[in-house]
């Protein structure tokens, strides 16, 4: 249930913002255009940006505007809980943090939390969202809802949808939910600080959930098809870590990719069919041609568009079968060795 125990008859008086991301910033910069009365930010630390894909500094914003704000590592620490309690809220914004608010912070501000997340809730509620919005190709939304102790399961207070199309990357569909952001708060914050308070409960049935991704799942496993393996590439390009392989013992990050439909070849699952300086490598997948156009050496600076990475007859990727082998190999020469000793 929402941690609210009524809601506000009157305006809004004291506002609190905490988050990490774009989001938070363009949430922050919301409030402040429609005079809400924020009397306070906690950030993110900068020394834990790494754990953050899309991170952003609040402090130059919270001090345009002459408003306090704090640093902190994990939101629920007994000094933040504490510092919310200084500032007394009656209502507290959580964007664009990966962190779950424990029960004793979420009870601090007067009249609840407000979450954010970019799906279609109650679709999609958990981890990664934007990825997986852009894997699917499903269409999203900018969902601003009141918090309860649940997984973005609280009921909802305004929700502006955007498209994801099959051609987007992760930075098209970033710019569209910027877009639905600052569209969405537009219309809302208004009533929202007058006192209108009428968030609808979302429909448990429809729940979905998405778990966690990493980086290493961006591994590209040549034997899946040719629409999936762009769909990776889509999804975990720019600004998240990018979809990976091997060539040779380098690792190669694929940033871009189109599919091949018209070329009558055909090859082994990974391997390299033809080269062009216009369009890249034409790779052999599981199922279709993908050509490779725009990639980069984790090891070197300067992103390759679309020039070839690989000679025709190469094979990304490794034999996995080949290659315990050559370890079992280099394993059984050095026991000799150690016994000769």
């Amino acid at each position: 249930m929402p941690l609210v125990a009524h809601s506000p008859t009157a305006p809004l008086g004291r506002i609190v913002v905490a988050g990490a991301t774009l989001s938070t910033a363009l949430t922050l910069k919301a409030l402040i255009r429609h005079r809400a009365p924020v009397v306070g930010v906690l950030q993110l630390r900068e020394a834990s940006a790494h754990t953050v894909t899309g991170f952003e500094v609040l402090d130059e914003i919270a001090a345009s505007a002459g408003i306090p704000c704090v640093t902190f590592r994990n939101i629920n620490d007994a000094a933040v809980v504490e510092q919310v309690r200084e500032w007394q809220p009656d209502l507290m914004f959580v964007v664009g943090l990966s962190q779950l608010v424990g029960a004793d912070l979420l009870a601090v501000p007067k009249y609840g939390s407000i979450g954010f997340h970019p799906t279609f809730l109650p679709a999609g509620r958990g981890r990664a969202p934007l990825a997986w919005l852009v894997f699917d190709g499903v269409p999203g939304a900018a969902t601003f809802f009141l918090m309860d102790e649940g997984t973005d399961s609280g009921p909802i207070f305004v929700q502006r949808p955007f498209n994801v199309s099959p051609r987007d990357y992760a930075s098209d569909v970033t710019h569209k939910l910027e877009a639905a952001i600052i569209s969405a708060l537009d219309e809302w914050l208004p009533k929202l600080l007058a006192g209108e308070w009428n968030p609808r409960p979302q429909d448990e049935v429809l729940a979905t959930y998405n778990g966690k991704r990493g980086p290493d799942d961006g591994l590209i496993d040549w034997q899946r098809s040719a629409i999936e393996i762009q769909a990776l590439i889509r999804a975990t390009s720019d600004p998240h870590p990018g979809a990976y392989c091997y060539l040779g013992d380098r690792k190669l990050i694929v940033w871009r990719a189109e599919l091949e439909h018209h070329l009558p070849w055909r090859g082994v699952p990974g391997r390299v069919l033809l080269t062009c300086p216009e369009r890249g490598s034409l790779v052999q997948t599981g199922d279709g041609l993908l050509w490779l156009t725009r990639t980069q050496f984790v090891d070197e600076p300067e992103i390759i568009a679309p020039q070839s990475v690989a000679k025709v007859g190469v094979k990304l990727g490794y034999v996995v079968d080949d290659e315990i082998a050559k370890l079992k190999a280099r394993l059984a020469a050095l026991e000799a060795r150690l016994e000769q000793r």
